[in-house]
């Protein structure tokens, strides 16, 4: 029996979930425990939550923001035009695969002169976003111009975007947990003029 093109497609797909599943679970396994306990204090502990991020990590930090918001606390994506002044005690959560997109270095300069503290998400742990944070998370995908594919078969910085999703998500359902607050009491907060 043969099968047809749409079969065969499915079936590369299938494949291909699975390679991307496969990849976000060898990152799981490389993350530094204090470094994810470091991170979840930071963010207790904030009284704003500041998070910036450019291109599809940027897409990925919104939904960290949102699911943050979610949970109670008072955050805000950087560059929106509502965006307050960030002040001692706050935290600017900027992730960036290279650790050298200009826009972020420098908004982690500005912070850390504000007197906040500054937890960098990044795939290296020697970049200018590395050097100025106070706290990073290191993320063992592939940069964005890693085009041998010694770390992943995905195109550009694919890895890191998804585990940035993955790995926010996981933070929220851990702070959600030791909140112990219901999904009834959370649902007041999300949007509801849409």
């Amino acid at each position: 029996m043969h099968m047809t093109i749409d079969e065969k497609k499915a079936t590369t797909v299938k494949g291909n979930l699975e390679m991307i599943l496969v990849e976000n679970t060898w990152l799981l396994k490389q993350l530094k425990q204090e470094q994810v306990d470091t991170f979840i204090q930071e963010i207790i502990q904030a009284n704003a939550i500041f998070i910036i991020a450019a291109g599809r990590s940027g897409f990925s930090m919104r939904s960290a923001a949102m699911r943050l918001m979610h949970i109670g606390y008072t955050v805000y994506f950087v560059g929106e035009t509502t965006t307050p002044a960030i002040r001692p005690g706050d935290l600017l959560i900027a992730a960036s695969g290279s650790g050298t997109t200009t826009t972020i270095v420098k908004a982690a300069e500005k912070a850390i002169a504000a007197g906040a503290t500054v937890l960098a998400i990044s795939t290296t742990e020697n970049s200018p976003l590395a050097a100025v944070a106070s706290h990073l998370v290191h993320v063992a995908a592939a940069e964005k111009q890693d085009h041998n594919s010694t770390r992943s078969a995905q195109f550009a910085g694919s890895l890191f975007e998804q585990f940035l999703l993955l790995f926010n998500d996981a933070v929220f359902q851990t702070l959600w947990q030791s909140k112990q607050e219901s999904a009834e009491d959370m649902w007041e907060r999300h949007a509801n003029l849409e």
